[in-house]
């Protein structure tokens, strides 16, 4: 009896450990002419349980601290075991004292391309090339890890990211788009090259103290939002050094929607500056701090 008790436990144990992630995977195949549905329901129900199985951090995390994401797979052309298509990550993290999920990164990556058979294992190993596929998506997967970390204290993400530009280093051997300098200006070599640069190490402090603004909000909305907009007025100091910066966009991309949503409603504050410094990192959503109307 005892043994089997310890059995159990063990087994819990073991599966609690080996999860972090709460992502939902899916794979959308209506650009392809004629799919084999039975492929791609066999690849998506296998990077489901890529992604929510693996122990990332070896941290054992109740169900409610997985971070919650998702990857959504667009497949454009495929043939034979070749495919083509972009993929979409998010994540979010809850904020404190409410059940609000402030979204954390909203990236859409459109050089995907990876070769699947149906059934071939897909298994990790940081320090090893095994596919375009595992590397991909376990790149994406140590980036949430690291974003998500970095929202709760500062620089807690680095062991993260060093671990997804170590897989960007492994995965250049494989000859596919997106891990090289030379693949245009802002693919996963940038993204995670400037993620660890102390160049933009600034920027991801920006990021710690804009989520400490959310989470005391439930407390002190008005001084809360004077944090999150100091925290914005920062990166407006650093774009003056870094113009136009990859992760400035990749910011932005994420936290627009919720930017005008924080400052169109609540307590009053002056946000003249701030809508100046919007306006001049983020041009391109000029439309959206328009509807800011304090």
């Amino acid at each position: 009896m005892n043994k089997i008790v310890t059995l159990l436990a063990f087994l819990i144990f073991g599966f609690t450990q080996a999860q972090q992630l709460n992502c939902i995977v899916t794979i959308n195949t209506e650009r392809l002419p004629n799919p084999n549905q039975q492929v791609f329901k066999t690849l998506q129900t296998a990077l489901s349980e890529f992604v929510n199985k693996t122990d990332w951090t070896g941290s054992v995390l109740k169900q409610n601290e997985r971070i919650n994401c998702s990857m959504y797979i667009t497949l454009s052309s495929n043939s034979s075991d070749q495919f083509t298509g972009t993929i979409q990550v998010q994540s979010s993290r809850l904020i404190f004292n409410s059940t609000y999920s402030s979204p954390v990164l909203n990236y859409n990556d459109k050089d995907f391309n990876f070769k699947y058979t149906e059934y071939e294992p897909l298994l990790f190993n940081p320090s090893v090339y095994e596919s375009n596929l595992v590397s991909v998506i376990s790149f994406y997967s140590y980036l949430i890890l690291g974003m998500d970390a970095d929202t709760f204290q500062m620089g807690a993400g680095n062991q993260y990211l060093e671990t997804a530009q170590n897989i960007a280093n492994v995965a250049q051997q494989g000859g596919f788009k997106g891990w090289n300098q030379s693949d245009g200006l802002q693919n996963r070599y940038y993204l995670i090259n400037d993620m660890v640069s102390p160049m933009f190490s600034d920027l991801r402090q920006v990021t710690y103290a804009y989520h400490t603004g959310l989470d005391g909000m439930s407390l002190d909305l008005k001084t809360s939002k004077e944090k999150v907009k100091n925290a914005i007025l920062i990166i407006g100091r650093l774009n003056t050094v870094k113009p136009n910066a990859f992760l400035t966009r990749i910011f932005f991309d994420a936290k627009s929607d919720e930017i005008v949503s924080i400052f169109s409603g609540g307590p009053s504050i002056p946000i003249s500056d701030l809508t100046d410094v919007l306006n001049k990192v983020s041009p391109l959503n000029s439309s959206k701090w328009s509807q800011i109307k304090f």
